[in-house]
């Protein structure tokens, strides 16, 4: 398993997280693309954000930076747009830069994010409330990977297969109309101007 898969940190810290599922895909409400139908789901959708008085372009910018405590690091994917957000991080990650606890707080984290984008999205409430009665999942089947990684799942033989973890937090949030999350006080996302 990779260093930076977060099966692993699924698994020690979040076990009722930690499970494969199978989605029949007629029941479903697939995302992948931004720019394709159900897009907003996506963590790369333009859909801007503030914290704190900190403007982020998506909850992939917010969610990455909740990584790390460098303020290098930070203005290096404050400053980053697209895929560079990731690629921003990832080298962070493989410099040792990641906090130490990402691991426990990496599901409450995506929680904060979702659930800010929900308070400050008029479009993503009612797209969202539009999936009412389906299953809603990040469709990963046009990646590489053989499987789908945790977040999603790939569609195979008619069903989404995979953990889904993503999926399952929006319809969770669209279900219950909040998510419930718990974060330390360290987090310097706010500390990059």
């Amino acid at each position: 398993m990779s260093e930076l898969s977060i099966a692993q940190f699924i698994k020690a810290f979040y076990p009722e997280y930690y499970q494969w599922h199978e989605y029949p895909a007629d029941e479903c409400t697939p995302f992948g693309k931004v720019k394709e139908q159900w897009g907003i789901f996506g963590n790369f959708s333009p859909t801007p954000l503030v914290v704190n008085g900190v403007e982020f372009i998506n909850c992939e910018q917010l969610f990455q930076m909740m990584k790390f405590t460098d303020p290098e690091t930070l203005h290096a994917i404050h400053n980053s747009k697209g895929m560079k957000i990731k690629y921003a991080a990832k080298a962070a990650e493989k410099l040792g830069l990641r906090r130490p606890d990402w691991g426990q707080i990496i599901i409450d984290a995506m929680k904060f994010c979702l659930q800010t984008k929900y308070e400050q999205s008029e479009q993503f409430r009612k797209t969202l409330k539009e999936t009412a009665g389906r299953t809603i999942v990040e469709d990963q089947t046009r990646f590489r990977k053989k499987t789908a990684d945790t977040w999603g799942a790939k569609l195979i033989n008619g069903k989404f297969v995979g953990s889904n973890l993503l999926g399952r937090l929006l319809m969770e949030l669209r279900d219950n109309g909040h998510l419930d999350y718990n974060l330390p006080e360290n987090l310097h996302i706010i500390n990059i101007t």
